[in-house]
């Protein structure tokens, strides 16, 4: 009896103290921010960690709430933004989602407008403001809408700059500086036409941008995906293959059905030579798409498929299955419209040496002949199907002479 009055006691206490940490009440009474106000961690957590692992439905219930609860907040607003750009992510090229998502930074920009003006502690609406636009430039860049990613960029930089310095206070704020830092160099050594346009802003410096990344990984809470999601990439980029395989595979044990992390799990697993663990999520990933599992489509699908393949024609002298893969990953391709990326030259370009091994060089020629009209002249895949073509011919010319 003793035990059962000990844990109604005590489940009251937890009921009160949960009520005491989320009572909005006390937060209202003076303004100190979301961003660090624990029982508003505590409740977007859960919602957060959905939407990451793309229950989509079950995030937006919670996110709803938190507006619900805080309607005059941009946190909420650019929450639901978020969960909008990761609809996109699997595929940029989708732009089923572009206008909710827009509307949704729009509202959080107003919002924090109104905040940042009505505030004392200009951190927090600066954070959401430099936020929602460089999210908006993010999409417009991606839809190559110049300008408009310009201006964007600009308020976003103008804001991230009001944050500047300030991420003992708060491990947010570091994020955007590890961003600029990084891309800033990084666009112009690698878009040279953009760089009339990044005169305006100041340099970057790649090295402390993936500091800051790195470490705004390890201590945010909000951006800790969001710096994971970009480091991922930028260790592909800059041929650190054995750290972007440690944080896919580490985020894909977090997060195991989003798409975007378990693609770059099996890329680096298949680039590090980590094959067995690249083929078993391949197969993970073309079964989700086979099942229609959210964000499960033809970009993740065209990568798992050449892995199954390659690792088929290569390791398990498999042509049939071999074969079976390749053709996956081309259907996949087409479905994109990405017929000029590498999985999609190398797939036929596999296909094509399969067709020769198997004596069907007519065939491997029109396969040959694929890679050479979709390929660029300095790709490896169009030099290699370049030199088949010319050694075919030059046996063939060998061949008459010997009959001659």
């Amino acid at each position: 009896m003793n035990k059962i009055l000990l844990t109604v006691c005590l489940l009251g206490m937890a009921v009160l103290a949960k009520a005491q940490l989320y009572d909005p009440s006390a937060f209202d009474k003076k303004y100190d921010g979301l961003l660090k106000h624990p029982g508003v961690q505590i409740e977007s957590a859960e919602a957060i960690n959905q939407m990451y692992n793309y229950k989509f439905y079950e995030a937006d219930k919670e996110f709803r709430w938190l507006r619900l609860r805080y309607p005059n907040h941009p946190m909420p607003y650019f929450l639901m933004g978020l969960a909008e750009w990761w609809k996109i992510v699997p595929n940029t090229d989708v732009t089923d989602y572009d206008d909710r998502c827009i509307a949704l930074m729009d509202t959080t920009i107003t919002l924090a407008e109104k905040l940042y003006d009505e505030s004392e502690n200009k951190l927090e609406p600066s954070f959401f403001l430099a936020a929602a636009y460089a999210f908006k430039g993010r999409l417009y860049s991606e839809r190559k809408k110049w300008t408009k990613a310009t201006f964007a960029g600009k308020n976003a930089l103008k804001y991230f700059q009001k944050c500047k310095g300030n991420s003992e206070f708060n491990p947010e704020l570091l994020f955007g500086d590890g961003m600029y830092n990084y891309y800033a160099q990084w666009i112009p050594e690698n878009y040279p036409l953009l760089k009339p346009i990044l005169m305006l802003f100041p340099k970057g410096n790649k090295a402390t941008g993936i500091k800051e990344l790195e470490k705004t990984a390890n201590t945010a809470f909000y951006t800790r995906v969001e710096a994971r999601y970009f480091l991922v990439q930028i260790y592909s980029m800059e041929n650190q293959y054995d750290k972007a395989y440690e944080m896919s595979k580490y985020m894909t044990e977090q997060y195991p059905d989003n798409p975007f992390f378990e693609r770059y799990y099996a890329r680096s697993a298949f680039v590090t030579g980590r094959l067995p663990e690249a083929e078993r999520i391949s197969k993970d990933i073309l079964d989700k798409i086979e099942r229609g599992q959210t964000g499960y489509e033809g970009v993740s699908g065209r990568t798992a498929a050449y892995i199954l393949a390659y690792t088929n024609q290569l390791f398990y002298k498999n042509r049939v299955e071999a074969k079976t893969y390749y053709q996956k990953a081309i259907d996949f391709a087409k479905q994109t419209n990405s017929m000029n990326t590498g999985y999609y030259l190398s797939s036929v370009l596999g296909l094509a040496k399969i067709a020769t091994e198997e004596k069907n060089y007519d065939l491997a020629q029109t396969y040959f002949n694929e890679v050479i009209d979709k390929g660029e002249r300095k790709s490896s895949q169009y030099k290699e199907a370049k030199k088949a073509i010319d050694d075919a011919k030059k046996a063939r010319r060998e061949e008459r002479r010997k009959r001659v």
